[in-house]
């Protein structure tokens, strides 16, 4: 063997690994890589474009935290001017109820004072015609004894 047709022959072959490689294995590793790329930028573009929307959200989530606690505010300042009209409506209710009680109770009174009177009136004047039968009694003279008594009626 000639070293020389060796080299030759080594080189043919490896002329046909080259070609063999660069026909059929080389493309679908190319390809691989290619799609690898492919993958990896849309992923990193998903990932910019996820945090474009994260900061969106947080923008919008501010936002809407905002509102809602103006929202509250102005719901809990509502509540506070309708339970300061339901207490001055309830005192004032209470004041007219009060005064209604004490006008009925003054009038009760009143009732009560002339029931007093009138019973008072009719115990004086049972003791004054008593009086009178015991005066008539001794003295009989009706006329002068009848004038008394309505004087005396007339007085109270």
């Amino acid at each position: 063997m000639n070293i020389n047709a060796t080299i030759i022959g080594q080189a043919i072959t490896f002329a046909i690994l080259i070609w063999f490689t660069m026909k059929f294995v080389w493309p679908p590793i190319v390809a691989a890589l290619e799609e690898r790329a492919r993958k990896v930028a849309d992923g990193l573009a998903a990932a910019e474009q996820a945090r474009k929307d994260l900061v969106q959200a947080e923008q919008r989530s501010g936002e809407a935290l905002a509102e809602a606690k103006v929202k509250a505010a102005e719901i809990i300042a509502l509540s506070e001017k309708q339970r300061n009209e339901i207490i001055a409506a309830a005192r004032d209710e209470a004041t007219a109820e009060a005064n209604r009680v004490k006008a009925q109770a003054q009038a009760e009174l009143a009732q009560e004072v002339q029931r007093a009177r009138d019973a008072l009136r009719d115990q004086v004047s049972d003791l004054v015609v008593a009086g009178a039968e015991k005066i008539l009694r001794r003295e009989i003279n009706a006329q002068a004894h009848s004038d008394l008594l309505s004087a005396i009626r007339a007085e109270l």
